[in-house]
């Protein structure tokens, strides 16, 4: 259901809170949430990307800051509340790759900056705003995990382990808050047309090297195709949307296949 010149729409007069608002992922779900009429708080460190993020969703409150800072977290609760009063719903969608590698081979600094963002501030996000959802008596929570969470990673060792722990923090936080009628969930993209994913691509170096990546990813997935934003934002969508209204815990792939 898109949003109508009334305002109606799947989520209209709901007050979304997202994390990582400048990613294209999240982007993408932004702008289909201010199409289908919520109210929008959005969080990013990169200010450009976040002034962005809401040219494309009039009426939406930004405020910058890292995910990592449980102090900067509660202030981006606070400002919500403060602008539109407790969150609705939560799409905690900050992430990073880090650096190629096996485990061992990984920078105890760079494990540590993977597993801040990815891990502690999907949890720090929670944290924050399930006491506000739960003033609503019921709500939803979307978190980031990745095709990379489910199955292991020769290259992105740190990545994939980290996402892994999202895709079982979403489990607990979906059985702490069933009684309360929130529902906890978590999309796993697999190769996204995105920066991302080109940046996965640069590890391999340029020219032949980077090619050579690409159509190696693009050969492991059934439908022939890399993924689109907006087919990732559909998916997140339809778990914040009552349409899932029986649905939490669960790990959905959005990967043309590639897991089955």
């Amino acid at each position: 259901m898109v949003s109508t010149p009334d305002g109606t729409g799947r989520f209209a007069g709901q007050v979304v809170a997202i994390t990582g608002a400048g990613g294209a992922l999240a982007r993408a779900t932004a702008v289909r949430l201010a199409a289908e009429g919520a109210k929008l708080a959005l969080f990013d460190r990169d200010t450009e990307k976040l002034a962005e993020t809401a040219a494309l969703c009039p009426g939406a409150l930004t405020v910058p800051g890292d995910v990592t800072s449980a102090a900067d977290m509660a202030a981006f609760a606070e400002a919500t509340q403060a602008a539109f009063g407790p969150a609705h719903k939560l799409v905690a969608a900050a992430g990073i790759l880090g650096k190629a590698g096996p485990a061992i081979e990984m920078e105890e600094e760079m494990w540590d900056r993977v597993f801040a963002i990815n891990v502690k501030g999907a949890w720090l996000a929670a944290r924050a705003f399930i006491p506000q959802i739960r003033t609503h008596g019921a709500g939803a929570v979307v978190l980031f995990s990745s095709t990379a969470g489910v199955m292991g990673s020769p290259t992105l060792s740190a990545y994939s382990a980290s996402k892994g722990a999202v895709s079982l923090l979403t489990r607990s936080l979906a059985l702490n808050h069933a009684a309360e009628n929130i529902r906890v969930n978590c999309v796993c993209p697999g190769t996204i047309d995105s920066p991302m994913s080109d940046s996965s691509f640069d590890m391999a170096g340029t020219g032949a090297a980077r090619d050579a990546r690409e159509a190696m990813m693009l050969a492991k997935i059934p439908m022939g195709r890399f993924g689109l934003p907006a087919e990732v934002a559909d998916a997140v969508l339809y778990l914040l949307s009552d349409s899932a209204a029986y649905t939490s815990g669960v790990a959905l792939p959005v990967d043309g296949a590639r897991l089955a």
